[in-house]
């Protein structure tokens, strides 16, 4: 294979230049890419490797626990770990797109890889507040544990809410940038039917991420007359080309927000506040940036999506 098709193979791996962050593109998808292409010749399936994403990243967390000599060299391992799971996150997708083979659990699969890695790193940060300390606020956290606890959950539901929102918008950008193949958007109303075609542990794997879909609609009403919108005028077609330009000049502004609300941008604040020994700092970041940026970004977007059903009902779009 020469450079050129090599070229080409790895532009095919990405999901489009609209919704990749410079970071992943200039670290994270090369690596991957580089992953996709070794694990396509060894006959290795994405699933396998979003699950061996979760072992590293899942250890990784568990090695920022240690926040005082002689053992603080292993949060070093943990992040390097964390790194490399996420590399290994993004060489299932590309891997998926370079040999096509998507699955719906394969997508659910890769959805939850990112939440064992954030249940072993918030415990691991909170047990080291409690036992180790920190510069700021050490002995405080260690008499009131019910504090860190408590912004450790807050944090917690903040950051699947915000992860959530994000892949939201991403895949809603993507459906009208390349169609329904390059995008994997999802409705209740689709999944309700292959739930009642399913049975056993697909048929649960299904209702929660059912339940997960549900929520991400419930935050995003405007986004939904949209799409309700767009079916009654267009039934099952793809709408004119006018509008998805119209859509993706409005929607591009925001991709930069779902990638700092998803890995790159919390886990470089993680990795300081590791750094510094002060993980507290972390949840903090997430409570107070990172939900001001979540709250931003579904307010701009579902005042595009007023706009555009608006145009819709006017006949704007109509030949």
């Amino acid at each position: 294979m020469n450079l050129k098709e090599l070229k080409q193979q790895y532009n095919e791996s990405l999901k489009s230049m609209d919704t990749e962050e410079t970071i992943d593109l200039w670290f994270y998808r090369p690596l991957g890419f580089a992953w996709a292409v070794l694990f396509s010749k060894l006959g290795i399936k994405p699933n396998a490797v979003t699950i061996a994403s979760i072992f590293l990243g899942v250890a990784g967390g568990i090695l920022l626990y240690f926040g005082a000599s002689p053992l603080i060299w292993l949060n070093y391992v943990g992040i390097f770990l964390i790194i490399w799971a996420n590399t290994y996150d993004s060489a299932d997708g590309q891997l998926a797109r370079l040999t096509k083979q998507y699955s719906q659990i394969g997508r659910i699969l890769d959805g939850v890889s990112g939440d064992f890695w954030a249940f072993a790193i918030y415990f691991a940060l909170v047990f080291r507040e409690l036992h180790f300390g920190d510069a700021w606020l050490g002995d405080f956290f260690s008499g009131h544990p019910w504090v860190i606890w408590t912004l450790a959950i807050t944090a917690g539901v903040s950051h699947a809410l915000q992860c959530a929102m994000a892949d939201y918008y991403r895949q809603f950008h993507l459906y009208f940038l390349k169609g329904e193949s390059g995008s994997e958007l999802e409705s209740t109303d689709k999944l309700d039917e292959q739930i009642k075609q399913t049975t056993g542990f697909k048929r649960i794997t299904m209702f929660f991420y059912r339940n997960y879909t549900a929520n991400q609609e419930r935050l995003t009403p405007a986004m939904q007359r949209l799409r309700s919108e767009l079916r009654n005028q267009f039934g099952d077609q793809m709408a004119p080309q006018q509008f998805r330009d119209d859509f993706r000049r409005l929607s591009l502004p925001l991709m930069k927000y779902t990638n700092m609300l998803t890995f790159n941008t919390r886990t470089i604040a993680m990795f300081i506040s590791v750094i510094i020994r002060i993980p507290w700092l972390y949840f903090a970041f997430e409570l107070v940036v990172l939900n001001t940026m979540l709250v931003y970004m579904i307010g701009r977007h579902e005042s595009l999506c007023r706009k555009l059903t608006n145009d819709l009902k006017v006949g704007k779009y109509n030949n």
